[in-house]
């Protein structure tokens, strides 16, 4: 018999709702989704209770409406802001010299007992990346093995007990009921990474609006996590300050003429800031730089966390970009600058039967992570953000088969907005005088500095 599932991904920009029917072979078929703006909310944490709640309440509302099913229980993202991250260990012995799932839950509980875990902090995750039994290490599985003593290594992720019942308030005040709550990114990873690059070891960056979140996977779990608030909205401000116009021109000029490999002495046409009925001309090579400039902050800074992590020598299957930033033209070739000599991959969800075009945008990774979670494609074992032991023994993910109801058309493209907008501006073909280009950027350059 199937069960139905709500899964709510709370980003910076957008809210995404999803409702999907698991059977007991945990197969999903995702019969309803919602879009709705995020309001309330600011570098993924809630700043407004109730406009974070009218935006939940707006997303489910229409996803219930196209599932035509009523469900008033969630599993629902959180955002890496304000969140902890640490290493811990435990030991025990086994009585019986047979690891069971009893001596399993034992040895991890031990592990959490002997974190510094601070009082105003919460377990999100307690993710074991390595078992020892006895003289034995690296042990993928202890279950049913014969030892005398168990011992693991556990990656613990914390957040804010405020920030915790602050998402439980937004969503209960939507109408719903927080069942479980994950880690945006570690949804974003069980939606994009295949088994050989877990194996291997990957960092995958979730690039969103406001937010990247990034994590580390090495064998049968993530090791690291981390959280960095910049996204293609700052990309979008940065625009805007440097070809003084308001932020709604500056986001087409991003999307309409984004791109970190090509440049262009064509100009555009620009509404001024503060007096739109007055235009100037701007160089594209200028947006050029400007987007270029802030990009390449941003993945310098993230290859650093890498470095920092300890862990860049054991991600050999190198890093995994998703999420509606990495859609930007060029990033990966970038990235591969910036990254060294690993490989780069742009990554959508997971392939799924039937599913209507636009959830398969890297944009909702996390949401269709979430999704996946429910049907147990967790790592081997976890301890969640309700204390519980989850055993996943299931198929690999990517074989989990997944289809999708024809009513998902209804869907408006609006909602799903993953193509560009329509173009506002209007391309001066004549090439820039070289005087006021080199005046241009002289003023840019000077810009930037302060800036960065």
């Amino acid at each position: 018999m199937s069960r139905t599932v709500l899964a709510i991904d709370i980003g910076s920009t957008k809210i995404c709702a999803i409702i999907a029917e698991i059977a007991n072979d945990n197969s999903i078929a995702i019969t309803g989704a919602g879009i709705s703006k995020a309001q309330g909310l600011k570098k993924g944490s809630i700043t407004n209770i109730e406009l974070a709640s009218k935006s939940i309440k707006s997303a489910v509302s229409d996803a219930k409406r196209i599932a035509g099913s009523e469900v008033n229980t969630a599993i629902v993202s959180i955002s890496g802001a304000y969140t902890k991250s640490i290493n811990s260990n435990g030991i025990v012995n086994i009585q019986n010299k047979e690891v069971t799932f009893k001596e399993i839950e034992r040895v991890m509980q031990t592990s959490l007992y002997n974190a510094n875990i601070p009082n105003e902090y919460e377990v999100l995750h307690a993710l074991p990346y390595n078992f020892k039994v006895d003289d034995q290490d690296h042990v993928e599985d202890p279950m049913g093995m014969n030892a005398s003593r168990l011992e693991v290594d556990t990656h613990i992720i914390t957040t804010q007990k405020s920030n915790l019942n602050n998402l439980r308030k937004a969503v209960r005040g939507a109408g719903i009921e927080v069942e479980s709550i994950v880690l945006n990114g570690y949804a974003s990873s069980i939606a994009t990474l295949n088994d050989d690059e877990k194996e291997l070891g990957v960092a995958l960056i979730d690039m969103g609006g406001n937010t990247s979140n990034i994590i580390i996977h090495s064998g049968n779990s993530i090791r690291y996590n981390d959280f960095l608030g910049v996204g293609s909205n700052h990309v979008t401000s940065d625009l805007s300050m440097a070809l003084h116009t308001p932020l709604n021109i500056a986001d087409s000029v991003k999307l309409n003429y984004g791109s970190l490999l090509n440049t262009s002495n064509d100009l555009i046409e620009l509404p001024i800031i503060g007096d739109e009925n007055t235009t100037h001309e701007v160089s594209l090579e200028v947006v050029h730089n400007v987007i270029y400039a802030r990009v390449e902050e941003t993945l310098m800074i993230l290859a650093q966390f890498i470095e920092n992590s300890g862990l860049k020598d054991k991600i050999g299957a190198g890093i995994v970009l998703t999420g509606g930033f990495s859609q930007m033209e060029g990033i990966r070739e970038l990235a591969v600058a910036t990254f060294g000599s690993v490989p780069v991959r742009l990554a959508k969800p997971k392939e799924m039967n039937g599913l209507f075009e636009n959830l398969r945008s890297p944009q909702f990774s996390s949401a269709i992570g979430l999704v996946l979670y429910a049907a147990s494609a967790y790592t081997p074992y976890e301890i969640d953000a309700n204390k519980r032991i989850r055993h996943s023994n299931e198929a690999p993910a990517e074989h989990t088969r997944i289809d999708l109801s024809d009513d998902l058309a209804i869907l408006t493209p609006q909602l799903l907005n993953d193509e560009k907008k329509e173009k506002m501006i209007s391309i001066v073909t004549k090439k820039e005088k070289k005087s006021e280009e080199a005046g241009t950027i002289s003023k840019f350059w000077n810009w930037a500095n302060q800036l960065f």
